[in-house]
């Protein structure tokens, strides 16, 4: 198999032109990847969907005519197998829970590093699901309940071992009260898995 063919194919979906550019940019300068698509908004990221059928999309959330998170529940409901990675400067809850609900496998924030950002390509090719440390705490500051729910539990399994939790304060994150997600992060006892046991309680 040639290197070009083996190559993971992505697709860019982005309002401003720049930002664009720059992930074409980035993009074009790895062996592995090679950039077969891009659109300005969702409408146009779901006609180009269908034509190019990309490995992997990095898609913006507040775009014109049709935003990311209705475009990603148009291509992830036509094709399940979709690959979609939630770039956007935006850190608000509805907007994280709405496009992880809608089928997004990855959310990163459009300041990430340069190599977050390919990895995260990589990763989500492969299969899996990601997300950064301060999105995966605000997802988890939805849950109202004493105990810790599937949802809660299923983001700290998402929190990447290598990650250090101590990044940033954890209240630089969460601006309320500490929540049950931050307590249980912040006990000496605590530490990220991926085993299919749920954190121990109490």
């Amino acid at each position: 198999m040639s290197p070009a063919s083996s190559s993971i194919r992505v697709m860019a979906v982005d309002d401003h032109p720049v930002v664009r550019q720059g992930i074409i940019g980035l993009v074009s300068g790895q062996p592995d990847m090679k950039l077969v698509a891009e659109a300005s908004n969702g409408r146009e990221a779901i006609q180009q969907f269908r034509t190019h059928r990309p490995d992997v999309t990095l898609m913006d959330v507040q775009m014109p005519e049709m935003n990311g998170v209705d475009a990603i529940i148009a291509i992830c409901g036509e094709f399940s197998e979709a690959r979609i990675i939630v770039l956007t400067t935006y850190v608000g809850d509805v907007q994280v829970v709405r496009a992880i609900k809608a089928g997004a496998r990855a959310y990163l924030l459009k300041n990430t590093l340069h190599k977050e950002l390919l990895d995260t390509i990589r990763a989500v090719h492969s299969g899996k699901k990601t997300m950064s440390p301060e999105v995966s705490f605000q997802l988890a500051e939805h849950a109202t309940d004493d105990a810790l729910t599937p949802a809660e539990i299923s983001v700290l399994r998402l929190m990447r071992p290598e990650m250090p939790t101590n990044r940033l304060p954890i209240s630089s994150w969460l601006p309320k009260r500490p929540s049950k997600v931050e307590s249980r992060i912040s006990s000496p006892n605590w530490a990220p898995t991926t085993e299919p046991t749920p954190p121990r309680l109490g």
